[in-house]
Protein backbone atom coordinates (compact mmCIF):
# COMPACT_ATOMS: atom_id res chain seq x y z
CA UNK A 1 0.00 0.00 0.00
CA UNK A 2 1.31 3.43 -0.90
CA UNK A 3 -0.22 6.86 -0.58
CA UNK A 4 -0.26 10.31 0.98
CA UNK A 5 -1.95 12.29 3.76
CA UNK A 6 -2.76 15.99 3.42
CA UNK A 7 -4.58 18.71 5.35
CA UNK A 8 -6.58 21.10 3.18
CA UNK A 9 -9.16 23.83 3.55
CA UNK A 10 -12.36 23.50 1.52
CA UNK A 11 -15.16 26.07 1.84
CA UNK A 12 -13.40 27.38 4.96
CA UNK A 13 -13.53 23.97 6.64
CA UNK A 14 -10.51 21.75 7.43
CA UNK A 15 -10.39 18.55 5.38
CA UNK A 16 -8.07 15.57 5.78
CA UNK A 17 -7.36 13.88 2.45
CA UNK A 18 -5.85 10.42 2.25
CA UNK A 19 -4.84 8.60 -0.92
CA UNK A 20 -3.94 4.92 -0.78
CA UNK A 21 -3.26 2.51 -3.61
CA UNK A 22 -4.22 -1.13 -3.05
CA UNK A 23 -3.24 -4.15 -5.12
CA UNK A 24 -6.87 -5.29 -5.03
CA UNK A 25 -9.76 -4.67 -7.33
CA UNK A 26 -12.28 -2.00 -6.37
CA UNK A 27 -15.05 -4.59 -5.79
CA UNK A 28 -13.03 -6.27 -3.03
CA UNK A 29 -12.10 -3.00 -1.35
CA UNK A 30 -15.70 -1.79 -1.64
CA UNK A 31 -16.95 -4.71 0.43
CA UNK A 32 -14.30 -4.06 3.06
CA UNK A 33 -15.32 -0.40 3.47
CA UNK A 34 -19.10 -0.93 3.43
CA UNK A 35 -19.90 -4.32 5.00
CA UNK A 36 -20.38 -3.81 8.78
CA UNK A 37 -18.81 -7.22 9.43
CA UNK A 38 -15.70 -6.10 7.53
CA UNK A 39 -15.69 -2.63 9.07
CA UNK A 40 -15.41 -4.27 12.48
CA UNK A 41 -11.84 -5.30 11.59
CA UNK A 42 -10.48 -1.81 10.95
CA UNK A 43 -13.00 1.02 11.46
CA UNK A 44 -12.75 2.81 14.86
CA UNK A 45 -16.39 2.14 15.85
CA UNK A 46 -18.99 -0.54 15.24
CA UNK A 47 -21.34 0.51 12.44
CA UNK A 48 -24.97 -0.50 12.04
CA UNK A 49 -27.88 0.84 10.04
CA UNK A 50 -29.44 1.13 6.62
CA UNK A 51 -26.86 1.26 3.80
CA UNK A 52 -28.77 3.34 1.28
CA UNK A 53 -28.88 7.07 0.52
CA UNK A 54 -30.67 8.73 3.42
CA UNK A 55 -30.27 5.65 5.64
CA UNK A 56 -29.52 6.22 9.32
CA UNK A 57 -26.27 4.84 10.72
CA UNK A 58 -25.22 4.31 14.33
CA UNK A 59 -21.60 4.35 15.48
CA UNK A 60 -20.72 2.70 18.79
CA UNK A 61 -17.26 2.65 20.35
CA UNK A 62 -16.08 -0.38 22.27
CA UNK A 63 -17.11 -0.22 25.91
CA UNK A 64 -19.85 2.35 25.31
CA UNK A 65 -23.57 1.63 25.51
CA UNK A 66 -24.80 4.69 23.68
CA UNK A 67 -23.85 5.33 20.06
CA UNK A 68 -23.84 8.43 17.89
CA UNK A 69 -25.77 8.87 14.67
CA UNK A 70 -25.01 9.57 11.04
CA UNK A 71 -26.64 9.42 7.64
CA UNK A 72 -25.66 7.77 4.38
CA UNK A 73 -25.05 10.55 1.86
CA UNK A 74 -23.92 8.49 -1.14
CA UNK A 75 -23.93 4.76 -1.82
CA UNK A 76 -22.77 4.13 -5.39
CA UNK A 77 -21.21 0.65 -5.59
CA UNK A 78 -18.36 0.07 -6.14
CA UNK A 79 -17.27 3.67 -6.55
CA UNK A 80 -18.38 6.08 -3.83
CA UNK A 81 -19.55 5.74 -0.23
CA UNK A 82 -20.16 8.86 1.88
CA UNK A 83 -21.84 9.43 5.22
CA UNK A 84 -22.10 11.94 8.01
CA UNK A 85 -20.91 11.20 11.53
CA UNK A 86 -22.19 13.78 13.97
CA UNK A 87 -21.36 17.00 12.09
CA UNK A 88 -18.43 15.58 10.12
CA UNK A 89 -18.53 13.99 6.66
CA UNK A 90 -16.54 10.94 5.56
CA UNK A 91 -16.21 10.14 1.86
CA UNK A 92 -14.63 7.12 0.20
CA UNK A 93 -14.01 7.04 -3.55
CA UNK A 94 -12.54 4.05 -5.39
CA UNK A 95 -10.97 4.36 -8.83
CA UNK A 96 -9.62 1.37 -10.82
CA UNK A 97 -5.86 1.62 -11.23
CA UNK A 98 -4.20 -1.13 -13.28
CA UNK A 99 -4.62 -4.44 -11.49
CA UNK A 100 -5.64 -2.64 -8.27
CA UNK A 101 -7.43 0.53 -7.27
CA UNK A 102 -6.88 3.95 -5.77
CA UNK A 103 -8.76 4.92 -2.62
CA UNK A 104 -9.37 8.60 -1.90
CA UNK A 105 -10.73 9.17 1.58
CA UNK A 106 -11.67 12.59 2.92
CA UNK A 107 -12.70 13.61 6.42
CA UNK A 108 -14.37 17.03 6.54
CA UNK A 109 -14.63 18.64 9.97
CA UNK A 110 -18.04 20.28 9.97
CA UNK A 111 -18.53 21.28 13.59
CA UNK A 112 -17.81 24.53 15.42
CA UNK A 113 -15.13 27.11 14.81
CA UNK A 114 -12.95 26.06 11.89
CA UNK A 115 -9.71 27.01 13.66
CA UNK A 116 -10.64 24.86 16.67
CA UNK A 117 -11.60 21.92 14.46
CA UNK A 118 -8.26 22.22 12.65
CA UNK A 119 -6.37 21.73 15.92
CA UNK A 120 -7.48 18.10 16.03
CA UNK A 121 -6.20 17.30 12.53
CA UNK A 122 -2.94 15.83 13.83
CA UNK A 123 -4.54 13.26 16.09
CA UNK A 124 -7.24 12.41 13.55
CA UNK A 125 -4.67 11.92 10.80
CA UNK A 126 -2.64 9.59 13.01
CA UNK A 127 -5.80 7.68 13.89
CA UNK A 128 -6.96 7.31 10.30
CA UNK A 129 -3.47 6.26 9.20
CA UNK A 130 -3.73 3.42 11.69
CA UNK A 131 -7.22 2.49 10.48
CA UNK A 132 -6.10 2.47 6.85
CA UNK A 133 -3.12 0.28 7.76
CA UNK A 134 -5.57 -2.13 9.40
CA UNK A 135 -7.78 -1.98 6.29
CA UNK A 136 -4.79 -2.91 4.16
CA UNK A 137 -3.98 -5.79 6.50
CA UNK A 138 -7.57 -7.02 6.29
CA UNK A 139 -7.42 -7.05 2.50
CA UNK A 140 -4.29 -9.21 2.53
CA UNK A 141 -5.43 -11.49 5.36
CA UNK A 142 -2.72 -10.28 7.73
CA UNK A 143 -2.96 -9.28 11.38
CA UNK A 144 -2.64 -5.50 11.74
CA UNK A 145 0.27 -4.19 13.76
CA UNK A 146 -0.89 -2.49 16.92
CA UNK A 147 0.08 1.20 16.93
CA UNK A 148 2.75 2.48 19.29
CA UNK A 149 4.21 5.88 20.12
CA UNK A 150 1.09 7.92 19.45
CA UNK A 151 2.87 11.06 20.59
CA UNK A 152 5.46 11.00 17.81
CA UNK A 153 2.83 10.20 15.17
CA UNK A 154 0.62 13.10 16.17
CA UNK A 155 3.44 15.55 16.89
CA UNK A 156 4.89 14.95 13.40
CA UNK A 157 1.61 16.04 11.80
CA UNK A 158 1.31 19.03 14.14
CA UNK A 159 4.74 20.19 13.02
CA UNK A 160 4.20 19.42 9.32
CA UNK A 161 0.93 21.35 9.21
CA UNK A 162 2.03 24.16 11.59
CA UNK A 163 -0.79 23.37 14.01
CA UNK A 164 1.27 24.40 17.04
CA UNK A 165 1.97 27.99 16.00
CA UNK A 166 1.00 31.00 18.04
CA UNK A 167 -0.46 34.32 17.00
CA UNK A 168 -0.58 37.89 18.23
CA UNK A 169 -3.62 40.13 18.22
CA UNK A 170 -2.80 43.60 19.45
CA UNK A 171 -1.11 43.16 22.79
CA UNK A 172 -2.28 39.56 23.32
CA UNK A 173 -0.20 36.52 22.42
CA UNK A 174 -2.20 33.29 22.03
CA UNK A 175 -1.61 29.57 21.57
CA UNK A 176 -4.15 26.76 21.35
CA UNK A 177 -3.07 23.12 21.45
CA UNK A 178 -5.06 19.91 21.11
CA UNK A 179 -4.49 17.50 24.02
CA UNK A 180 -6.65 14.68 22.59
CA UNK A 181 -8.81 13.25 25.42
CA UNK A 182 -6.53 13.60 28.44
CA UNK A 183 -8.63 14.16 31.61
CA UNK A 184 -8.34 17.71 32.91
CA UNK A 185 -7.46 16.42 36.39
CA UNK A 186 -4.36 14.83 34.86
CA UNK A 187 -3.33 17.86 32.79
CA UNK A 188 -3.69 20.40 35.60
CA UNK A 189 -0.79 19.04 37.75
CA UNK A 190 1.50 19.48 34.73
CA UNK A 191 0.90 23.23 35.13
CA UNK A 192 0.35 23.49 38.88
CA UNK A 193 2.05 20.64 40.77
CA UNK A 194 0.90 22.07 44.13
CA UNK A 195 -2.47 23.53 45.24
CA UNK A 196 -2.67 27.24 44.52
CA UNK A 197 -4.67 30.26 45.61
CA UNK A 198 -4.63 33.93 44.56
CA UNK A 199 -1.57 35.68 45.95
CA UNK A 200 0.67 32.60 45.80
CA UNK A 201 3.84 32.73 43.71
CA UNK A 202 3.06 31.44 40.20
CA UNK A 203 4.52 27.98 39.50
CA UNK A 204 7.52 27.82 37.19
CA UNK A 205 5.85 24.81 35.48
CA UNK A 206 3.25 27.18 34.03
CA UNK A 207 5.87 29.45 32.47
CA UNK A 208 7.89 29.20 29.30
CA UNK A 209 11.42 29.42 30.63
CA UNK A 210 11.84 33.06 29.56
CA UNK A 211 9.32 35.11 31.47
CA UNK A 212 9.51 35.70 35.20
CA UNK A 213 6.26 34.52 36.87
CA UNK A 214 4.63 36.85 39.38
CA UNK A 215 1.62 36.17 41.62
CA UNK A 216 -1.36 33.93 40.97
CA UNK A 217 -4.53 35.93 40.32
CA UNK A 218 -6.91 33.07 39.40
CA UNK A 219 -6.60 29.42 40.43
CA UNK A 220 -9.74 27.51 39.42
CA UNK A 221 -8.52 23.91 39.25
CA UNK A 222 -8.59 22.11 36.88
CA UNK A 223 -9.63 24.72 34.31
CA UNK A 224 -8.12 28.18 34.76
CA UNK A 225 -4.75 29.37 36.02
CA UNK A 226 -3.84 33.04 35.66
CA UNK A 227 -0.86 34.93 37.00
CA UNK A 228 1.09 38.12 36.48
CA UNK A 229 4.52 38.18 34.89
CA UNK A 230 7.35 40.52 35.71
CA UNK A 231 9.74 42.67 33.68
CA UNK A 232 12.65 44.08 35.67
CA UNK A 233 10.77 43.16 38.83
CA UNK A 234 7.59 45.01 37.91
CA UNK A 235 4.25 43.58 36.69
CA UNK A 236 4.21 43.75 32.87
CA UNK A 237 1.14 41.72 31.94
CA UNK A 238 -0.65 38.46 32.62
CA UNK A 239 -0.49 34.82 31.58
CA UNK A 240 -3.70 32.80 31.47
CA UNK A 241 -4.02 29.04 30.97
CA UNK A 242 -7.42 27.56 30.19
CA UNK A 243 -8.05 23.83 29.89
CA UNK A 244 -11.16 23.11 27.85
CA UNK A 245 -12.98 19.82 27.48
CA UNK A 246 -15.61 19.35 24.78
CA UNK A 247 -17.74 16.20 24.68
CA UNK A 248 -17.18 15.76 20.94
CA UNK A 249 -13.92 17.61 20.25
CA UNK A 250 -11.77 16.45 23.14
CA UNK A 251 -9.41 18.48 25.32
CA UNK A 252 -7.32 21.50 24.45
CA UNK A 253 -5.11 24.01 26.22
CA UNK A 254 -5.47 27.72 25.49
CA UNK A 255 -2.67 30.07 26.52
CA UNK A 256 -2.79 33.86 26.40
CA UNK A 257 -0.16 36.34 27.48
CA UNK A 258 -0.71 40.10 27.55
CA UNK A 259 2.29 42.27 26.85
CA UNK A 260 3.17 45.57 25.18
CA UNK A 261 2.70 45.32 21.42
CA UNK A 262 6.19 46.71 20.86
CA UNK A 263 7.84 44.28 23.27
CA UNK A 264 11.40 43.83 21.98
CA UNK A 265 11.45 40.06 22.54
CA UNK A 266 8.03 39.26 21.11
CA UNK A 267 9.25 36.74 18.53
CA UNK A 268 11.47 35.06 21.12
CA UNK A 269 8.54 34.91 23.55
CA UNK A 270 6.43 33.20 20.88
CA UNK A 271 9.19 30.67 20.22
CA UNK A 272 9.49 29.93 23.95
CA UNK A 273 5.75 29.36 24.32
CA UNK A 274 5.76 27.24 21.15
CA UNK A 275 8.31 24.92 22.76
CA UNK A 276 6.41 24.95 26.09
CA UNK A 277 3.14 23.92 24.42
CA UNK A 278 4.91 21.09 22.60
CA UNK A 279 6.37 19.95 25.93
CA UNK A 280 2.93 20.01 27.57
CA UNK A 281 1.52 17.88 24.75
CA UNK A 282 4.38 15.40 25.18
CA UNK A 283 3.90 15.29 28.95
CA UNK A 284 0.27 14.19 28.54
CA UNK A 285 1.69 11.03 26.90
CA UNK A 286 4.25 10.55 29.66
CA UNK A 287 7.05 11.70 27.33
CA UNK A 288 9.83 13.86 28.79
CA UNK A 289 11.14 15.81 25.80
CA UNK A 290 14.70 17.05 25.55
CA UNK A 291 15.07 20.84 25.52
CA UNK A 292 15.11 22.07 21.96
CA UNK A 293 18.60 22.77 20.59
CA UNK A 294 19.54 26.41 20.25
CA UNK A 295 19.49 26.30 16.44
CA UNK A 296 15.88 25.07 16.43
CA UNK A 297 14.78 27.83 18.81
CA UNK A 298 16.68 30.37 16.71
CA UNK A 299 15.03 29.15 13.50
CA UNK A 300 11.59 29.37 15.11
CA UNK A 301 12.31 32.86 16.42
CA UNK A 302 13.33 33.93 12.91
CA UNK A 303 10.14 32.36 11.57
CA UNK A 304 8.02 34.50 13.88
CA UNK A 305 10.15 37.55 13.11
CA UNK A 306 9.50 37.11 9.38
CA UNK A 307 5.77 37.23 10.14
CA UNK A 308 6.31 40.72 11.45
CA UNK A 309 5.93 39.73 15.08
Amino acid sequence: MSGSTQLETVDERPVLRFERRFAHRAEKVWRTITDPAELAHWFPAAVSGDLRPGGVLTFTFEGEDKGTDGEVLTFDAPREFAFSWNSDALRWVLTPDGDGCLLEFTHTFGRGESAIARLAAGRNAAGWDTCLDALSARLTGETPVQPTNWHDRMAAYVEEWHLGEGEVDGGVLRFRRDLVWKPLDEVWPLLAPEPLKPGDPAPAAAGNGRLVPGEVTVADAPRVLEFSWLDNGKPAGSVRWELVRDELDGVRAELTQTLPGDHPALAAELAAWHERMAALFAATFGVEPEPWPADRVEALTKHYTKQGL
